[in-house]
């Protein structure tokens, strides 16, 4: 398979995620098969924010041109802040998704290094269309379950699909985390891009038999790095003379 081509296949599962702080990129990852639930995986930095806050999030796909907006009632938000990584459950209703999702690499295996791998997302500077970024791997960190890539990842590609193509299909392995640039000098230089594995998404769905559970069962708000950012904050007038 070539790069076009898992390309191709993997857009119909794509979604651009807006929150009143930003935007990111996320893509199908598990279905119900009892349900009507699905997953979307994301960075968790993507939707912290909205989780901690109870803010609405847009989930927008391309393939078909329909938008969502998904109140807080309207989904459950699972994080593991500690790898960078979440889930949006939630019931796919009017989101015209794939019935099955891409398949993920085994949990027992990780790619070495040297191999190419490919990602896609929405930059914020052309958020508006699916862009295409690939590196060769580094190094992976299995205390840390992430990837070292050396690659490129800029504002508004966090939270997509990183993938390398097999011979028919392409083969999901993690999600777009984050940019280290080189800074030894002063001046940022060519870095690396980090991506966190899928180790909390295997048969997330299947975890739960409603929505309401799934709610009842997501991540405490509390527990998120925008509730330490919140408690850090200054209260208003403070250091006011």
């Amino acid at each position: 398979m070539e790069w076009h081509e898992g390309i191709k296949a993997i857009k119909p599962y794509l979604v651009h995620i807006s929150t009143p702080r930003g935007s990111g990129t996320g893509w199908l990852v598990s279905t119900s098969k009892t349900t009507n639930l699905c997953a979307i995986a994301t960075a968790a930095h993507v939707v912290d924010y909205a989780h901690y806050w109870e803010t609405p999030i847009r989930i927008f796909h391309p393939d078909s041109g329909k938008s969502v907006l998904f109140r807080s009632s309207d989904r459950a938000i699972h994080l593991d802040n500690s790898i960078d990584s979440a889930a949006i459950i939630l019931d796919r209703g009017e989101l015209p998704l794939p019935a099955e999702p891409l398949p993920l690499i085994d949990h027992e295996h990780y790619i070495k290094a040297g191999v190419e791998i490919g990602w896609l997302g929405f930059p914020a500077v052309h958020s508006s269309h699916a862009c295409f970024f690939s590196g060769r791997i580094s190094y992976y960190n299995e205390a840390q379950k992430q990837y070292l890539v050396d690659g490129v990842a800029i504002n508004g590609v966090s939270g997509g699909p990183t993938f390398r193509c097999l011979d028919d299909t392409p083969e999901l392995i993690g999600i777009v985390s984050a940019y280290i640039p080189n800074r030894s000098t002063g001046e940022p230089l060519p870095g690396v891009a980090v991506i966190q594995d899928v180790t909390q998404y295997y048969d997330i769905t299947e975890r739960f038999k409603s929505l309401d559970e799934a709610r009842v069962n997501q991540t405490p708000a509390e527990e998120t790095e925008e509730a330490d950012r919140a408690a850090a904050a200054p209260e208003p007038g403070a250091g006011d003379a």
